[in-house]
């Protein structure tokens, strides 16, 4: 294996220390025919002994974190991101479809450890404290991404659909979510936000690349969504 690796779906590629290595509907790493999938979205290339991540596209944007959940980063249109941990994960959306693959470095250049505490039975990540109820609206979104087989895509559900899985009305849903959104865009959580502080129409696949990648959530937590649509049926 080279100085840098990528997994997609089991499947590895080694970009050249010399070239710029593509990632979209077609090139170098052709992740899907998506309609919503740029041609060309991401590129990884190597400058002054540096991996960069960037992002191409017009339109979509990437979540990258390592690992650990640790240290995240949004990287929007016309940006970039060095890639200096082991393994990076990267996630992004188009239309309907989620996606994620890994990247690996040989020799990387910082390790960062994750930082989460359970207080009282509520969730903390830094200093945002969501209830249980909040909680449960983003795992009820994250739920298809929590419950990947390994093949890289998962499907978001809409917030009707989130919204039945937990046995809420849509109503009662979107107030909540509202809220959960409210506090992350407090703490600087971006793409949560529209312009002049709205919410933003893409706000559910921002919540899920940003709970599932900072592991705000994980897997260990599906079992909430069966506990908060028993207390609400009973």
């Amino acid at each position: 294996m080279g100085s840098l690796a990528i997994d997609f779906c089991g499947e590895w590629y080694e970009p050249l220390d010399d070239e710029i290595f593509h990632i979209g509907r077609e090139g170098d790493l052709a992740v899907d025919d998506n309609p919503y999938l740029h041609r060309r979205f991401l590129t990884v290339s190597l400058a002054q002994d540096i991996w960069w991540l960037s992002n191409v596209g017009t339109r979509t944007s990437a979540t990258v974190a390592d690992v650990s959940g640790g240290m995240q980063a949004w990287v929007a249109p016309g940006s970039r991101i060095p890639l200096v941990f082991r393994q990076t994960r990267v996630v992004f959306t188009a239309g309907p479809t989620t996606y994620e693959f890994d990247v690996h470095l040989k020799t990387p250049a910082f390790r960062q450890e994750p930082i989460e505490e359970v207080v009282d039975g509520e969730t903390t990540i830094g200093p945002v404290v969501f209830t249980e109820s909040q909680k449960a609206i983003i795992v009820a979104l994250a739920e298809p991404m929590l419950r990947r087989d390994g093949t890289g895509y998962s499907s978001l559900p809409s917030s009707a659909d989130a919204a039945k899985r937990l046995g809420w009305s849509l109503t009662r849903f979107n107030r909540k979510l509202d809220n959960v959104c409210d506090k992350l865009d407090r703490v600087g959580v971006a793409g949560l936000r529209g312009a002049g502080g709205n919410l933003a129409t893409n706000r559910r696949t921002r919540l899920v690349e940003h709970a599932v990648t900072s592991q705000l959530v994980t897997a260990a937590d599906l079992s909430l969504l069966d506990r908060m649509a028993a207390i609400d049926a009973s």
